[in-house]
């Protein structure tokens, strides 16, 4: 596998990182949806499905279908649909929230028996889900939870953020004495934003109480937390541990801290993020400082979209079908580490 930077002593990532990054922007999209209040399942009207042998077809409507994350994942649901006998449907929303109110009204009027839909705008689609469930389709909700839904696929939002917090800790009390600098690369907008932060600040503060905490900035994507980062720096620049909401935000981090010329295997630094995006996942199998994610494992995302809605057909309730993804901390020398970056492939 080649390695993210250009040459051994570079200090710029090239663009072969910053684009599997993007491939593995993974929760921040695969699950960065705002969610809304408690949902309220079910229909008066017919059922298109009374059981799973009815089930013909599920339409899984994920937006952005640019990203090749979603190339992995969706091989992962071909390959359970062909497992269970059903075909999956795949829209192309191409980002635009208006395309997909379009594409989803489209699948409603077909009738399709089963509809997963991972929201751009949450409050957007209540009319759409409100319409599947009145005409009997079984709507799933993918990446957080609607008032109007069947049931629903969420990522461990809180536990990511708790392992990482609690990693980093431990790692600072054996390498710093437990005293240094952190920075916090955040997000408040959104409900998978939110829990993330919480557990990942709540734990990591709790287990490294004198780790002088010198930022708290809002930023999920790489861009964002280089800038942030680098204002960061410019006032701290000895900072040695910054945790990210996302693999993006974190990614965003470590480049702001090579670029200011700190070594890529610094022993006294530790970058960790959320969502097991391939970039960050070969800087940790590198042994570079990033050094660790609670990541995601696609094949466990792409089984669920077809696994969740077979169990509403079967009488599951939105409580009993609805699934929450695991995620598991991965280091280097880890076995889970080499198996999820081989889901990329």
């Amino acid at each position: 596998m080649s390695t993210p930077f250009s040459s051994p002593g570079s200090r710029d990532v090239n663009r072969r990182t910053f684009l599997a990054w993007t491939g593995g922007i993974g929760a921040a999209v695969l699950a960065s949806a705002c969610s809304a209040p408690e949902s309220t399942s079910g229909s008066s009207n017919k059922k298109v499905a009374t059981s799973s042998k009815d089930v013909d077809t599920i339409a899984w409507d994920y937006p952005f279908t640019f990203l090749p994350v979603y190339a992995g994942v969706a091989r992962f649901a071909k390959e359970r649909a062909k497992e269970k006998g059903v075909s999956l449907e795949q829209t192309n929303d191409n980002g635009k929230p208006d395309v997909q109110a379009a594409n989803l009204d489209t699948l409603i009027g077909k009738k399709v028996p089963a509809i997963v839909s991972f929201p751009m705008v949450f409050e957007a689609i209540e009319a759409q889900a409100a319409k599947a469930l009145s005409a009997g389709i079984i709507w799933v909700t993918y990446g957080g939870t609607l008032k109007n839904q069947s049931a629903s696929i969420t990522f461990s939002f809180e536990e990511g953020g708790r392992q990482l917090g609690e990693d980093a800790a431990a790692w600072a009390k054996e390498n710093l004495g437990g005293k240094g600098k952190v920075a916090f690369l955040v997000d408040d907008t959104i409900q998978l934003g939110r829990e993330r932060t919480a557990g990942m600040i709540d734990a990591f503060t709790k287990a490294a109480p004198d780790m002088k905490v010198v930022g708290r900035e809002q930023a999920i994507d790489p861009d964002t937390a280089l800038t942030k980062t680098k204002a960061i720096l410019a006032k701290h620049p000895d900072v040695n541990v910054i945790l990210g909401i996302t693999d993006g935000a974190a990614f965003g981090g470590y480049k702001a801290l090579v670029e200011s010329g700190r070594a890529e295997d610094d022993a006294k630094t530790y970058v960790g993020g959320q969502d097991g995006d391939l970039g960050s996942l070969e800087l940790i199998k590198k042994g570079t400082f990033y050094r660790a994610s609670a990541a995601l494992q696609l094949r466990d995302i792409g089984n669920a979209v077809i696994d969740v809605p077979l169990a509403v057909a079967d009488g599951k309730s939105d409580a009993e079908a609805s699934t929450d993804v695991p995620i598991a901390l991965v280091k280097k020398g880890d076995a889970l580490l080499d198996e999820i970056i081989s889901q990329y492939g």
